[in-house]
């Protein structure tokens, strides 16, 4: 693959990462698993493990708080400098709490990806999409990866995986399942991506 076909990825991060600690150590494990390379780290809160384990393969990390901006926008217009001054191509939401504003997805138009525990349509706009499908105790749940847009938890769907909820099954046995099948999704997602920019342009 050449290096104009490559694709620089960045990961936003506001949790711990367990998502994006996974995927950092899936791709230095087998160094064929894919041509492009994550870039670059952006991370909201201490301790993150995602940060750590970033540090261990010298991916550039950076540690932006929103609490350090005035406003919702002015901490994404900084994010949205930063990944254009390390000449992002394509971002991944991994544990990134916030909602994306007109700033980023300007910047990067259908380029922000991101992951979500179940399968769209249901489920949306909830932070506890797994408990929630417990609660409703609906027998099939899964994961989707999606193009951010403008509609919360919307956009085109890439890649989707179900699970399987078997009776007696809580959210402490549910949550592995989701972290292993995540980090399956998560990278054949990336390898998609890089499917497409080698496809000849018209």
């Amino acid at each position: 693959m050449d290096k104009q076909n490559h694709i620089q990825w960045a990961i936003l991060c506001t949790g711990w990462g367990r998502n994006a600690k996974d995927i950092i150590k899936a791709l230095h494990k087998d160094n064929n698993s894919l041509a492009s390379r994550i870039n670059l780290l952006i991370y909201g809160q201490e301790p993150c493990g995602a940060a750590e384990e970033a540090k261990k393969h010298e991916i550039e990390t950076l540690l932006v708080r929103r609490s350090d901006f005035p406003t919702m926008e002015a901490y994404q217009n900084h994010i949205l400098l930063l990944l254009k001054k390390k000449s992002i191509d394509r971002v991944f939401l991994l544990n990134y709490k916030y909602r994306i504003r007109e700033a980023l997805l300007q910047g990067f138009p259908n380029r922000i990806y991101n992951v979500h525990p179940s399968l769209f349509p249901s489920f949306l706009g909830t932070k506890t999409a797994i408990q929630d499908a417990l609660d409703y105790g609906v027998k099939i749940t899964g994961i989707t990866t999606h193009i951010i847009d403008h509609e919360l938890d919307k956009g085109t769907i890439l890649q989707q995986q179900a699970i399987k909820i078997k009776a007696g099954d809580t959210f402490e046995t549910l949550y592995p399942k989701f972290a292993k099948k995540g980090k399956k999704i998560i990278l054949r997602t990336m390898r998609d991506a890089e499917q497409e920019v080698r496809k000849p342009k018209k």
